[in-house]
């Protein structure tokens, strides 16, 4: 594999993995304080700014997979199984989780075509 694309895919899944984990963190802090300040003790600051916040940055999250998916060739499914962990309290840690290894395994996989297709021009 080319090392400049190498370190595109590389650069992407660490783009991918950071707004997985923020996303997911949000959405955690929003159903588990959030919700219940609002609906409990009916204090929707944190319900609105946190809501407004991890909606915008799920948006982000969908594009950086989008593009970790198009650089690594994922079927659509992926991306959809991605799409639904975003709005999933603790799914998208498990999603991250999953894409990471495919990722990795991806790489693993062209590093050892590029070292096969070597040898046996060698």
């Amino acid at each position: 594999m080319d090392p400049q694309k190498r370190s595109a895919i590389q650069a992407a899944l660490v783009r991918y993995r950071v707004m997985a984990w923020v996303v997911g963190c949000l959405l955690v802090v929003l159903v588990c304080v959030g919700v219940p300040l609002e609906y409990v003790w009916h204090y929707d600051k944190v319900d609105m700014y946190l809501g407004v916040a991890h909606g915008w940055l799920y948006m982000v999250l969908l594009i950086t997979a989008y593009d970790i998916g198009r650089r690594v060739k994922w079927p659509w499914i992926n991306l959809l199984g991605i799409a639904l962990a975003g709005t999933v309290p603790f799914l998208s840690f498990v999603a991250e989780h999953y894409a990471t290894r495919n990722v990795r395994r991806y790489l693993a996989e062209a590093d050892a075509t590029a070292v096969t297709a070597e040898a046996s021009a060698a």
